[in-house]
């Protein structure tokens, strides 16, 4: 227990540093909120991939979500931490992050099994950033998204972004937690991209850092 404790506030520092790391490079090179705030999600994201190895109980994750949470709160109200509150389109994302974080943990420790919350966590860490980046670096031919008429704030680049990358994720990933590449890994992984790329593009707000990896996480509970 004592040395769990010990790594939870080591992650607890880590992820300090990282955020003063964004918000230094936010002011001083004057680096967008969007760009800082990407950042920041990825790092923080693949940083907690280790969880299942590292906390036996999802009673530490939760602590040190609750505790980041309420810091990304204290933080918008008083106006700091711009590297991450600096953006021009409301979003709760920031929010969603460390639940998102806490719950897939939470079903995997509930499930005893670790790799719904280590492919989760990679897709959300990875492919969420790549999308936006492209989504928001490639304007020519880039048209939004329509579901059923209704024009979405998702981007035709930036959606086949989130795609290409969570399958390429998913077929590695299933691979190695599988030990064989067959027909099953191809199809679990396409799913798997799917589902996620639809949790992503009928998002709004920032909501996808929770429906991405529950999404897969439900997935991979079905058909894995």
């Amino acid at each position: 227990m004592g040395n769990t404790i010990t790594l939870a506030v080591v992650y607890f520092i880590a992820i300090i540093l990282l955020l003063a790391f964004n918000e230094l490079n936010y002011r001083r090179l004057n680096v967008s909120g969007e760009i800082t705030r990407k950042f920041a999600h990825f790092t923080a994201t693949i940083a907690v991939v280790p969880f299942p190895y590292i906390f036996e109980s999802h009673w530490y994750v939760l602590v040190l979500a609750f505790i980041f949470f309420i810091g990304l709160l204290v933080t918008q109200f008083a106006k700091q931490l711009k590297s991450i509150h600096d953006i021009k389109r409301k979003s709760m994302g920031s929010y969603m992050l460390p639940l998102s974080i806490y719950l897939t943990f939470l079903i995997s420790d509930l499930r005893d099994d670790k790799f719904l919350f280590i492919l989760p966590m990679l897709i959300l860490g990875i492919s969420d950033p790549m999308a936006a980046i492209v989504g928001m670096s490639l304007k020519k031919n880039n048209h939004k998204i329509q579901l059923f008429g209704i024009k979405t704030k998702k981007s035709l680049f930036g959606s086949a972004t989130f795609f290409i990358t969570s399958f390429v994720i998913s077929l590695i990933a299933l691979y190695f937690n599988r030990d064989v590449f067959d027909l099953k890994t191809f199809w679990l992984a396409l799913l798997v991209a799917i589902v996620g790329t639809i949790s992503e593009l009928v998002s709004w707000r920032g909501s996808d850092n929770l429906t991405i990896p529950l999404s897969v996480a439900i997935v991979l509970m079905i058909f894995h």
